[in-house]
């Protein structure tokens, strides 16, 4: 039997919830992005184009805080994911419903349902650019569609700690390292078939978001996503460019909190029960292949600042 039919392990990252101070503001900017924005009487609900799944719940707050995520299981692993969070007392494991929570090192609260795989099963279909009829390799510009992303990909944090988070998120949830970069960074995928990360680690004096992260179909839909968001006020970011550590082509949006919006496109794939060949990569190879410099404060966490 192969072992990710036997493997403990969440299989996707179904959802994040985060508090930010205006909804009016939080609904232009993820409007503008490209995402389906439902409002309800106190929160809004993130939805990519023609699929019903909630990818992100943002709800009022004082100030910008990632207040939990949430991760997909099989049904059949949920009794093992209980027998194991309530052996570790640090997990701090509850019950509500159906779902599992549990806590984080720094105090982050997770869930655990049972959902439909959201994770990809397969590395997810790129194009170098739009294709246009006729001779032309690209269209006028008047022409050019809005840029809609496919799905959610990854959600990257802050931690006090990576090494501590890097062995909770293994040995609780079962998400296993594809790549780090010291006691900085690092990348953890789904055994069942993931992206290179379904989340990101990166060091800092606490917990917090930096950013969630999209995926589209092609590099000139990062680059359309960029001028998309330009032309709606929300120039600041970072891109485009190439990451060595996943490979995928990006550009960073800044919210108006200080954290970010990622399109991503052709991240590599990590097939369910393979062994990827991960490693310890030095600072100047873990970042990006090419781009321009990143902001100076692109890794300061606001969250814990404010």
């Amino acid at each position: 039997m192969p072992e990710a039919a036997t493997a403990l392990g969440v299989h996707s990252l179904d959802r994040f919830t985060l508090a930010v101070p205006s909804l009016d503001e939080a609904e232009r900017f993820y409007g503008a992005f490209g995402l389906d924005v439902d409002r309800g009487p106190d929160a809004l609900m993130l939805r990519t184009p023609g699929s019903a799944h909630v990818w992100g719940k943002l709800v009022r707050g004082d100030r910008k805080v990632l207040r939990s995520i949430r991760f997909g299981a099989y049904a059949h692993d949920m009794s093992a994911f209980r027998e194991r969070l309530r052996d570790n007392a640090l997990a701090n494991m509850t019950e509500a419903g159906d779902a599992i929570w549990c806590r984080a090192p720094d105090g982050l609260a997770i869930e655990i349902v049972v959902a439909a795989k959201s994770s990809p099963d397969a590395k997810a279909d790129f194009r170098a650019a739009v294709d246009w009829p006729g001779p032309r390799g690209a269209g006028p510009r008047s022409s050019v569609a809005s840029v809609r992303p496919r799905r959610l990909a990854h959600l990257a944090m802050y931690t006090a700690d990576v090494q501590r988070s890097i062995d909770f998120y293994g040995e609780m949830l079962g998400l296993r390292l594809s790549d780090r970069s010291g006691d900085d960074t690092a990348f953890l995928h789904g055994v069942h078939g993931s992206d290179h990360h379904l989340i990101g680690l990166g060091r800092s004096n606490g917990p917090g978001m930096h950013h969630n992260s999209w995926d589209v179909g092609s590099i000139a839909e990062v680059g359309q996503g960029a001028a998309q968001m330009a032309a709606a006020g929300y120039t600041m970011g970072w891109g485009l460019g190439r990451h060595v550590l996943g490979s995928n082509y990006f550009h960073y949006v800044r919210d108006p909190w200080g954290s970010y919006a990622e399109y991503s496109a052709d991240m590599d794939y990590v097939p369910a029960g393979s062994d990827w060949p991960g490693g310890d990569h030095p600072p100047e190879d873990s970042f990006f292949q090419w781009g321009p410099p990143p902001p100076e404060d692109f890794a300061h966490n606001y969250e814990t600042t404010a």
